[in-house]
């Protein structure tokens, strides 16, 4: 496109991050989803699996073959929640705060390189632009 337009810039920012965070998380038999999963999930009380999916903003659908396949893996457990009989709670195991641990330091190389590339007042706009955008969407003030 000659003239981008604003939510084609979004969009192919975000499957450019999402495409490096896959690749990335592919070198350890995971995906960016289950990276995130395992970000969003408190590591010492658990997390409402009913959370998780308004946290990751995925489908429920989505969120139950992630935690499948997370389970699968090794990298979580279920249990019943003892506040709501029928809820349930998702917890790391060891091996889930290990990847929790390497997900944490990929995002946080993420952000520390787009530090020493942008400076700071051009980060903070993009946020205040990001957060409008949020807000007008939120409100329905666009359609």
């Amino acid at each position: 496109m000659k003239n981008k337009t604003i939510d084609y810039i979004l969009r192919s920012t975000w499957q450019a991050v999402s495409r490096m965070y896959n690749e990335e998380a592919t070198k350890y038999g995971a995906s960016m989803a289950t990276g995130f999963a395992l970000l969003s999930i408190d590591k010492e009380n658990g997390t409402p699996s009913t959370t998780l999916a308004s946290r990751l903003g995925m489908e429920a659908t989505s969120l139950t073959r992630t935690l499948k396949c997370m389970e699968e893996k090794g990298l979580i457990i279920r249990k019943k929640n003892p506040y709501d009989g029928r809820g349930v709670l998702i917890y790391l195991t060891e091996f889930g705060k290990e990847k929790r641990e390497l997900s944490k330091n990929t995002v946080v190389k993420f952000n520390e390189t787009l530090k020493q590339h942008i400076p700071e007042e051009k980060l903070q706009h993009f946020i205040e632009v990001s957060e409008i955008i949020n807000e007008l969407i939120t409100e329905k003030k666009i359609f």
